[in-house]
């Protein structure tokens, strides 16, 4: 009797171990094949999507829908998302045994609506280092000098944030000055708009009106306030440098002529200026890193993503583009943003390009770029909204006689 508890004591633990053990290679992603009745290694495939409910195509044939963990045998898949009414999203993932691998899917529509927010024409226009707000013309026309419409012209600012319950994100008047050939720019914080006019510089507080004859005018201080600026814009890249690994750092204070961090400072946006190579390893690798190919070795004029968190460095453009960067003490300072095409999306993991005609959104890898947008539009005037649903563009839709007005283009 004593032998044959000894024995059942025994059968328990090994079936508890052969459990705990089955349960364990279950998680690290081992499956039994048919093929065989082979324990084999998997990898997990977690893909989420949004708007969810999207199918999901792996290598051409449909597997479930999003949000949706698949497991999948190690190897290279092309991998495709698709929702009616919305642009695909396609990659090429390589999954690696015992690791998850995710992708997180932002679909586009594939015919977006145009909503016009303003309707009396813009003229120059010109937004925050930060892409929440933006200030633009409404010029004076022969028409505006006797009649209501007078009340309207002058400098705007619309918000690309979305306020809560209760407050206006309607487009408010800041001045009625008048702006034939004048020109602004936004403080680092998107507070303040230098004016420069013919009859003076202005600082403005973008938080209320202040009419023509209650300007104060600071000529005198234009070039200590741009220093000021400038100081402050500095000192905010330098504290967010400080985040990245010592040797990247130094590279990037060497080696870059434009930097620009993503909304959530997890990955930084940089032109070289010169040849370096980004040492391997700078931080310890993370299961499921992306796949996609990078390149350490950085050549001047090229344009390339670098993802903290991951260690992997990307190239988005092998030929000179512009970026989002305002330089304070240029003599072209106050439309230095006008030649800008290439921004951050507001989900810290898109770019959005402005070109001629036609405005494209592409991961932060540089893989699937999908065009938006494509008609007649004032380049390179495309602000995407905070809240990621809108993007803002300057356009008279392709009639030339028509002024050109603000329009809302539906993202979602």
């Amino acid at each position: 009797m004593t032998k044959l508890r000894a024995f059942l004591t025994l059968a328990n633990l090994a079936l508890v171990t052969l459990l705990a053990t089955g349960v364990f290679l279950y998680a690290k992603g081992y499956r039994l094949r048919e093929e065989g009745f082979k324990l084999t290694p998997s990898g997990l495939l977690v893909v989420k999507s949004e708007p969810d409910g999207a199918q999901i195509f792996i290598n051409g044939e449909l597997e479930t829908a999003t949000n949706a963990n698949i497991t999948i045998a190690p190897g290279t898949y092309d991998v495709s998302i698709r929702r009616d009414r919305f642009l695909p999203w396609n990659k090429r993932l390589t999954i690696d045994k015992e690791e998850v691998t995710q992708v997180d899917a932002f679909l586009f529509p594939a015919a977006p609506s145009l909503t016009a927010l303003t309707f009396n024409g813009v003229g120059k226009a010109v937004a925050t280092p930060e892409l929440t707000r933006v200030a633009y013309e409404v010029p004076l026309t022969q028409n505006t000098f006797n009649s209501e419409e007078a009340k309207k012209a002058g400098l705007w600012v619309i918000e690309l944030v979305n306020f809560p319950l209760g407050f206006s994100n309607e487009p408010r008047r800041v001045t009625d000055t008048n702006l034939e050939n004048a020109s602004w720019i936004w403080s680092p914080d998107g507070r303040e708009l230098l004016l420069n006019t013919a009859s003076g510089v202005f600082l403005l507080d973008t938080g209320k009106f202040t009419s023509q004859d209650k300007l104060v005018n600071v000529t005198s201080r234009r070039e200590n306030i741009l220093l000021e600026w400038q100081d402050e814009k500095n000192q905010k890249l330098s504290a967010q440098l400080k985040k990245l690994p010592d040797e990247l750092q130094s590279i990037l204070e060497r080696k870059a002529a434009s930097i620009i961090f993503a909304p959530d400072e997890t990955k930084v946006l940089y032109t070289a200026s010169g040849d370096e190579t980004i040492p391997d390893e700078l931080t310890p690798s993370l299961p499921g890193a992306s796949t996609q190919k990078q390149e350490r070795d950085i050549k001047g004029g090229r344009t390339y993503i670098y993802d903290i968190k991951e260690d992997r460095n990307f190239l988005i453009s092998e030929s000179p583009v512009k970026l989002d960067v305002v330089n304070y003490l240029s003599d072209k300072n106050s439309q230095s943003q006008a030649d800008s095409p290439l921004r951050w999306f507001p989900t810290s993991s898109h770019l959005v390009l402005a070109e001629k005609d036609k405005v494209t959104i592409m991961d932060y890898d540089g893989t699937n770029r999908q065009q938006i947008y494509s008609g007649s539009y004032v380049l390179p005037h495309a602000y995407p909204f905070v809240n990621r649903a809108r993007m803002l563009l300057l356009t008279n839709l392709g009639a030339e006689s028509t002024p050109t007005n603000l329009y809302s283009l539906s993202l979602k």
